[in-house]
């Protein structure tokens, strides 16, 4: 049985929501229950029908801020544990049900886009909108969000800034949490708090970043403000290269960026990764790619110094209009989610990724160790059917590496992740940890790299704790997220 703090039976927990919400808003089917008991970490598990989480005694879904605030306050005074959501597109176990009797608060039916203010450049919406919706609202009138996950068409905004989100063009646009200006969130208890949309100020701490990367774990996003862009497609210009090694391409990828160039787009994959995405003409090598994007000067300039630096280093050319199709087809929608699917119901085969980050004169090092230890001491890395890897979002200082696994399965449903995710991720963890870098880059701690987060942030990690028990001293948000505790999911 999983443990519960609640102070409610299970049967009472919907019957008192039904004291706050609408029976329409409230939803106690079985199978949409075990459906939200899981995000897709456990993607394998879940086609294959077999739940291994407890399921929620609810799904509550929002409307507004008021409802949002009223769960909570029940849910604090009851001690239920609420694990929100909106997208689904969790990839890390964030939106997994840790403990019984848990209260699954679901925003996307907050999907109103309330402002788009062209003069000043931002724009104002719920944590409902997808992030689709905005950006193609927002192209009607020549501008962008800049943001573009491969989970863009599914996506959604409270979940994009509740984990750090970033998109396949931040070397121009930066990260959610370099676009965020303004937000209103809700705290255990009920509390709205709003975070004005400025410029900047100097007023103490940036107090947006105790709730842009909360996962849940202290508050719930309700409405966000973004800065947006100018758009300029028609000036896009395509670059790629191929060279014989990952310290090549890490050295081109860092020369462009730290001579002050913004490239959208500045990538290297392996060879192995290369050949998922590249195989018409990668060749066995690795595969460089670079778009500049702006207005006309911005990108002439990036587009010769992007041409400057691949001379600079051995290299084949790549022909523009091949990295133009690939740019094409980024991004994730439900099609590709069904095809997935059906992959690995027919061919018991999966994919899986961990991001991390270093510096510059770590990564490397980082790749090759990873490399390394999976090849030897992995027990089963004769299952895999694909190790590679690709960094995808550069800075001054360093960069991501985002390794890649795919693997057949040979074990039933419930055993897979033990066997194969957990032992492979916790590799390239200790070995991101070990060359001074992060373990996680964008998709978030949730359940699964909890162990380490004391490590992540070593002696400061009493400041990250001090904010749970400031703000969540009941310990109701989305138990076993971020915050390691005594029977979370391993």
């Amino acid at each position: 049985m999983f443990a519960s703090n609640a102070t409610l039976d299970r049967a009472d927990i919907p019957a008192r929501l039904a004291g706050l919400l609408r029976p329409d808003q409230i939803v106690t089917d079985e199978a949409q229950l075990r459906e939200a008991s899981v995000d897709r970490f456990k993607k394998y598990q879940a086609v294959h029908g077999v739940w291994t989480a407890p399921p929620p005694a609810a799904i509550a879904y929002a409307e507004s801020t008021q409802d949002v605030s009223a769960v909570l306050r029940f849910a604090d005074e009851h001690r239920v544990n609420i694990v929100p959501r909106t997208g689904r597109t969790g990839t890390e176990g964030g939106l997994e049900t840790a403990v019984a009797d848990t209260v699954v608060l679901d925003c996307s039916r907050m999907d109103q886009v309330l402002s788009i203010d062209e003069e000043n450049m931002q724009a104002t919406v719920q944590a409902g909108v997808p992030l689709q919706v905005l950006e193609d609202r927002l192209r009607a009138r020549g501008l962008t969000t800049g943001h573009s996950p491969q989970s863009k068409p599914l996506a959604q905004y409270g979940g994009l800034v509740a984990t750090r989100s970033i998109g396949q063009f931040s070397t121009l646009y930066g990260a959610i949490e370099d676009m965020v200006t303004g937000l209103e969130a809700v705290f255990p208890g009920g509390g709205v708090r709003r975070i004005k949309s400025v410029p900047r100020r100097s007023a103490g701490p940036d107090i947006r970043h105790v709730v842009i990367g909360n996962e849940g774990a202290l508050c719930v996003i309700t409405e966000v403000t973004v800065t947006v862009f100018r758009h300029h497609p028609e000036n896009d210009e395509f670059h790629g290269a191929l060279v014989d090694d990952m310290r090549t391409g890490v050295a081109i990828l860092r020369e462009v960026v730290t001579n002050g160039f913004h490239p959208s787009v500045a990538r290297l994959y392996s060879p192995e990764d290369a050949n998922q995405h590249f195989a018409h003409f990668s060749d066995g090598k690795c595969v460089v790619v670079f778009v500049a994007e702006g207005p006309k000067g911005i990108v002439a300039a990036t587009s010769e110094e992007i041409t400057r630096v691949l001379d600079s280093h051995p290299h084949e050319k790549v022909e523009p209009a091949l990295i133009q199709d690939w740019f094409a087809n980024l991004n994730w929608g439900q099609d590709k989610i069904d095809a997935e699917k059906a992959a690995m119901l027919e061919h018991s085969h999966l994919g899986y990724t961990t991001e991390v980050s270093a510096d510059w004169s770590a990564v490397a090092d980082l790749y090759d160790a990873v490399m390394h230890r999976i090849r030897t001491e992995y027990p089963h890395a004769g299952d895999l059917t694909m190790l590679g890897g690709h960094s995808s979002h550069s800075y001054r200082t360093g960069t991501n590496m985002y390794f890649v696994y795919d693997y057949r399965i040979d074990c039933p449903p419930e055993q897979e992740i033990d066997k194969y995710h957990l032992p492979i991720n916790a590799i390239i963890v200790e070995e991101a940890l070990r060359h001074g870098g992060s373990m996680v880059h964008h998709h978030g701690i949730g359940k699964y790299r909890t162990p380490w987060t004391e490590a992540e942030h070593g002696s400061a990690y009493p400041v990250l704790a001090a904010l749970k028990e400031a703000f969540d001293p009941n310990g109701i948000m989305n138990k076993g997220t971020v915050f390691p505790v005594v029977g979370a999911p391993a």
